[in-house]
């Protein structure tokens, strides 16, 4: 009987000691928290969201989508920002990371579902693949290149700088020729 009540104090105490020590955080509270902050010594890169084409060819838009909600009128969905950059980190762990950070809708297959063996990037703020014509989606640029891979296959570097743009022309109307 004596060693089932000092059992029971201690799995009252542990308890108590446990509620009282944890924070208990919401998903949101938490990519909200745990976004690294940015030292003198701390590598970095800078990550932005366009749909300057959209605002060109709004017409083909799909009319649910014609607001700025979804296509702000200085055509930046995010304004670059600046985050740490992480040992390993890909284009996607940095635009996940920035799309719940930032609360931004992020839609996207992943790497193991198709054939190219990378993450591809369905929609971004409720703007899909065909959602501005049939050319339509999502493109990525690092230091003002477009990369001909995917974006979890890409590795970033100290003071890369990713913009992500809607094209609503296959990338012709970003400057890109075929």
């Amino acid at each position: 009987m004596r060693k089932d009540i000092l059992l029971l104090a201690t799995i009252i105490i542990l308890g108590i000691f446990l509620i009282k020590g944890t924070k208990i955080q919401s998903v949101e509270e938490y990519y909200l928290t745990h976004i690294d902050e940015i030292t003198p010594d701390s590598d970095t890169i800078r990550i932005s969201i366009r749909v300057d084409a959209i605002l060109k060819d709004i017409n083909n838009l799909t009319p649910s989508l014609r607001s700025e909600k979804y296509v702000p009128r200085n055509g930046a969905i995010l304004d670059e920002v600046e985050y740490v950059l992480r040992s390993g980190d890909t284009v996607f762990d940095v635009l996940l990371r920035t799309a719940r950070h930032n609360k931004i809708h992020l839609d996207y297959q992943g790497s193991d579902e198709n054939r190219f063996g990378s993450v591809y990037i369905k929609g971004i703020n409720h703007l899909y693949e065909f959602s501005c014509g049939p050319l339509s989606g999502w493109m990525y640029e690092v230091n003002g290149d477009f990369p001909d891979y995917g974006v979890s296959k890409y590795e970033l570097e100290d003071n890369d700088v990713i913009t992500f743009h809607y094209t609503c022309d296959l990338g012709r109307d970003l400057g890109l020729a075929f």
